[in-house]
């Protein structure tokens, strides 16, 4: 093996020659302190020390995790050590092999898995339930010490009242407790397994406590809720317009970007009546950004057209609804126009736009039911419907050989579903009278 490419600068390193630097080779700084970049760009911080007489290098990590300020104040603190006695390289060592405790762990899988989520708002929703409900009672425990009671009581306080969530939480722990398998931390059975562990221990989730459905808009009530929103100004009221439209999730709608719209060329040939524009449009959101991780194409019909070009633009933003400062809008801002409307409803004296089923008041979710509830009382294919709404149909075998999205006949669907909330008849609409 050569030797290492020996770089002595004349005065220290700085931050920008850390980032940008690619040549393999040995950087010095001060205090000992250098920087190795190897052959394939991987750069490591190294500290040249005296420890009890005898020379050592110490690692103290790589950057970017590390920055060239934090890897000055370890050698600094590392050589005040050394010149006291002490042996900074036996304190690290001893550091690595203590065992993890349990939001150690959590830190680690997070590093490590948390990018694979689709945004930030599932990231922080994993972190906040493992946060509020795993850690108090797990947190501190090395994690090779958990066991199946352990899980059991965190987990029991949970899991009656809010089963849902404490089902979810026993998968995260699950995983975190599978990483810390693997990643040698701990060994034996995973302590919050379901079958064959917890099964045993706990009710069923399903017996325990029945899954509610959003409340959606009831058939009846649409078109004069369809009304409504159209009498409301602001960027979340056409979002939910739009929603309503497509049958689209909310978030599918938020995120929305210009380059995911083409839109038919208007034909300056057609003399017919131009006050309501004819043209069709495709929405196509990528896999990235679609719950089952596969793009989508979505029809939008000329009154989806016409929504879209009447609405302003924000120069640097590339949403299609934006919020106030250019970002994407929130979540809540659709549920809370929905809330006022429902507000005003019932300070007029009017029962409001309940659900049918439950008298909940309908939120912005709830609308994909009733769409999928007007395509069963039209007779519309039960494929058709189920591909608008972006719902994966059959078995990965059927699915490999259904290929069609039903493109063209989805766009005829959706302009009767548009007629429907205008209280139209729709020439798709067809009624057949049984004797």
């Amino acid at each position: 093996m050569g030797r290492e490419n020996i770089r002595r600068p004349q005065k220290a390193l700085s931050a920008r020659f850390v980032e940008s630097v690619t040549e393999a080779g040995k950087y010095f700084d001060g205090q000992g302190l250098f920087l190795r970049v190897a052959p394939n760009g991987a750069k490591q911080w190294v500290q040249r020390i005296v420890i009890r007489g005898k020379r050592c290098e110490l690692g103290l990590g790589s950057p970017p995790a590390v920055e060239l300020a934090d890897a000055r104040k370890l050698a600094v603190k590392n050589r005040g050590k050394a010149m006291l006695g002490g042996d900074p390289l036996a304190e690290k060592r001893a550091a690595q092999n203590k065992p993890l405790t349990f939001s150690e762990c959590v830190d680690a899988y997070a590093e490590a898995k948390l990018s694979e989520f689709r945004s930030d708002k599932h990231r922080k929703q994993w972190r906040s339930a493992i946060e509020r409900l795993a850690v108090p009672t797990l947190g501190n425990m090395p994690v090779q010490d958990i066991r199946t009671k352990d899980v059991l009581r965190m987990l029991e306080p949970h899991w009656r009242e809010r089963t849902i969530t404490a089902k979810k939480l026993r998968g995260q722990v699950e995983a975190i407790l599978t990483w810390a398998t693997v990643s040698g931390h701990r060994e034996g059975d995973n302590p919050a397994a379901w079958r064959g562990n917890l099964k045993e221990l706990l009710p069923a989730p399903g017996k325990v406590a029945k899954a509610q459905n959003h409340p959606s808009l009831a058939l009846c009530d649409v078109s004069a809720w369809w009304n409504d929103i159209a009498q409301r100004d602001g960027m979340a009221a056409r979002a939910l317009e739009f929603v309503t439209l497509t049958a689209a999730r909310s978030g599918e709608v938020r995120g929305m970007t210009w380059d995911e719209i083409s839109i038919e060329p208007r034909d300056t040939t057609d003399t017919t009546d131009e006050t309501r524009p004819k043209r069709v449009g495709l929405w196509t959101i990528p896999a990235s950004r679609m719950k089952g991780g596969r793009a989508h194409r979505v029809p939008l019909t000329p009154e989806a057209v016409a929504l879209l070009e009447s609405l302003p633009t924000m120069n640097d933003s590339p949403y299609v609804f934006f919020a106030a400062r250019g970002g994407m809008l929130s979540d809540m801002s659709l549920s809370a126009v929905m809330r006022r409307m429902q507000e005003a409803q019932v300070k007029a004296g009017a029962p409001g736009y309940l659900d049918p089923a439950s008298k909940r008041p309908a939120v912005p979710h709830g609308l994909r039911s009733t769409f999928r509830q007007w395509a069963a009382e039209r007779g519309y294919p039960r494929d058709m419907a189920e591909i608008a709404l972006a719902h994966f149909i059959g078995s990965e075998v059927e699915r490999a050989y259904q290929r069609s999205d039903m493109l063209d006949r989805r766009r005829d669907m959706m302009a009767a579903w548009g007629a429907f909330l205008r209280s139209e008849t729709s020439p798709t609409d067809k009624v057949i009278r049984i004797a």
